[in-house]
């Protein structure tokens, strides 16, 4: 049976994997990398181009896979992660574009006038996927899984929702006619695509005089047609996702007319220093405040002030935007009050998600969990667990039910170190990700943590035999490589269950002529300067095992 369905043996990667030559024939890869993947053409600045499809890699990492499982597979739960969209206010007055020499990607990107394009591309593609491509269960939901905003701003949030909704779209601020942000400022640091050269037309950028109109431009986004979920980012709650609120000058800077197009070096570095280095945050609002650099005169605009937490649960809640629904889109009365941003949901019969919100409000990238979270996560676990689970080395049973449970949460367990408080509890101890991953590794039911963060895929056990769990680490839609992933889960009867990992990329052509102002073919112009982007990762399409793949867990079967 493994000859006829073309399996290969690999090795080198956390033991044996065994890799499908293709995609399976049972699979209906239609829509998916299993079936086409973008691949680069040339030297250089480089065009992208529909290449093979990528195979379906089986991991047994953590229990070994029975050939005979596909004929005893029940599917139990199907669904979408997104994560990572950045819906961006580009001509921002609180953006620090000119750190992006010292801090990469997150502070400039040459695509990012198009990110509300890339996003709505990624809604259409999701939209002609129905149903899962190995369990051919029709998808349960989307999750979001944090950094939905770039800079937390209620236009930026209003832009999200109504992607997610469906609607029209204007992905501008400030004049309604013009752009004014710094990609037509004629600094040579950015890409200015209409003017006569800079940095990046050196490194074969194309000039593009309309470009930046037609990013302007009202559009269209058709909305989800399934339910959809959010879980909180730390660019949803702070300046540019790494300063704190509430230092003095930095929000005002948002609504006012003065936007900072570059600075000396020497002050450039000393704000990138205060978004990295807590010591030195109040820097920034220093070297702002100073009236030196390259400024430019802005269109103020009231829509750019910065949302509270709360401000972010409550839209959600409000009834103009339940779109597909749920009705809060998984927040709660019990959240709108910005403190406690976590919360439970049916995912299927037998199966319950988790969203934990891993951010600090004290700001700076990285996160953790709070004391007062994690008892609660722990509490949450125990009462649906009928197996045995450890305490401090102790075993206990608790008998109630036997419920299965997929976590979701914007950072992963190795960018969860930055413990400060967190001034909506500020008592309250902060939790680094090894802790976290010590309490999932002492409930059985515990089979997956779905997150982003990173801005690449990477999938990574967790633990031994009945203790253990798979963290699924997809990359971001505003950077290169731009992906989503479709997560199925499925009963093999055999005291296993499967987890399958298949990443879908937007609904966009893989190249287009540079004067396709469309909504497709921008959203097809914006992958395209995102793999050439100076800063992105080549390597955050991970390696085959961190793709398409089958994660097998053992020990688990949920009571149905």
């Amino acid at each position: 049976m493994i000859n006829r369905r073309r399996f290969l043996q690999a090795t080198g990667f956390a033991g044996a994997t065994l890799l499908w030559s293709g995609a399976p024939s049972w699979a209906a890869t239609t829509g998916t990398t299993l079936d086409v993947a973008a691949t680069a053409t040339g030297t250089g600045y480089r065009r992208l181009a529909a290449g093979p499809g990528w195979p379906l890699v089986v991991r047994p990492d953590l229990a070994p896979p029975d050939p005979a499982r596909r004929d005893r597979r029940t599917p139990l739960a199907c669904f979408v992660q997104f994560t990572d969209m950045h819906m961006v206010d580009t001509q921002s007055p609180a953006r620090f574009e000119y750190t992006h020499p010292l801090l990469g990607a997150g502070a400039f990107r040459a695509h990012e006038t198009l990110a509300q394009h890339t996003s709505a591309a990624l809604v259409r593609k999701v939209n002609t996927i129905r149903t899962g491509p190995f369990t051919g269960r029709p998808i349960d939901f989307m999750m979001t899984t944090g950094d939905n905003t770039d800079n937390h701003e209620q236009v930026e949030l209003d832009w999200f929702l109504t992607v997610l909704n469906g609607g029209r779209i204007t992905a501008n601020t400030g004049d309604p006619a013009r752009y004014e942000g710094v990609q037509n400022s004629g600094v040579k640091a950015y890409w200015n695509p209409a003017g006569p050269g800079d940095d990046y037309q050196d490194k074969g950028f194309p000039r593009l005089p309309h470009l930046l109109d037609a990013a302007i431009r009202p559009f269209d986004s058709p909305g989800l047609r399934i339910p959809w979920y959010c879980t909180f980012g730390n660019h949803d709650d702070s300046v540019v996702g790494s300063l704190p609120d509430g230092i003095p000058f930095l929000d005002a800077l948002y609504t006012g007319d003065r936007k900072v197009m570059g600075f000396a070096q020497a002050e450039s570095a000393r704000i990138a220093r205060a978004m990295t280095d807590p010591a030195h945050a109040a820097d920034a609002a220093t070297v702002l405040a100073s009236n030196a650099g390259l400024v430019r005169t802005v269109t103020p605009d009231a829509r750019r002030k910065p949302f509270s937490t709360a401000e972010f649960v409550r839209a959600h809640l409000d009834p103009r935007n339940t779109g597909p629904g749920p009705v809060g889109h998984g927040f709660t009365d019990d959240n709108a009050d910005g403190i406690d941003v976590f919360y439970t949901f049916r995912i299927a019969p037998g199966v319950t998600g988790i969203s934990l919100d891993t951010t600090t409000m004290a700001g700076f990238a990285d996160g953790s969990i709070g004391l007062h979270q994690y008892l609660w996560l722990e509490k949450t676990l125990r009462r649906n667990s009928s197996r045995y689970y450890d305490v401090f080395g102790v075993q206990h049973r608790q008998s109630v039910t036997d419920e299965l449970f997929i976590l979701f949460s914007h950072h992963t367990s190795w960018t969860m170190g930055n413990v400060l408080p967190d001034r909506r509890r500020p008592l309250d101890p902060r939790l680094a990700g090894d802790a976290l991953v010590s309490l999932l590794k002492r409930f059985p039911n515990v089979v997956a943590w779905v997150n982003g963060h990173t801005h690449e895929n990477r999938i990574v056990p967790h633990g031994a035999g009945d203790r253990a769990f798979w963290e699924i680490n997809t990359a971001a839609h505003v950077d290169h490589p731009q992906h989503a992933r479709i997560i199925e889960l499925a009963d093999n009867g055999d005291g296993t269950l499967s987890l399958f990992t298949t990443l879908v990329e937007p609904d966009a052509p893989y190249a287009t002529d540079y004067d396709d102002t469309s909504a497709a073919g921008l959203a097809s112009l914006a992958r395209e300067f995102a793999l050439n982007d100076p800063h992105a990762n080549a390597g955050a399409v991970g390696a085959l095992t961190d793709r398409n793949t089958e994660l097998l867990v053992a020990g688990r079967s949920p009571v149905r």
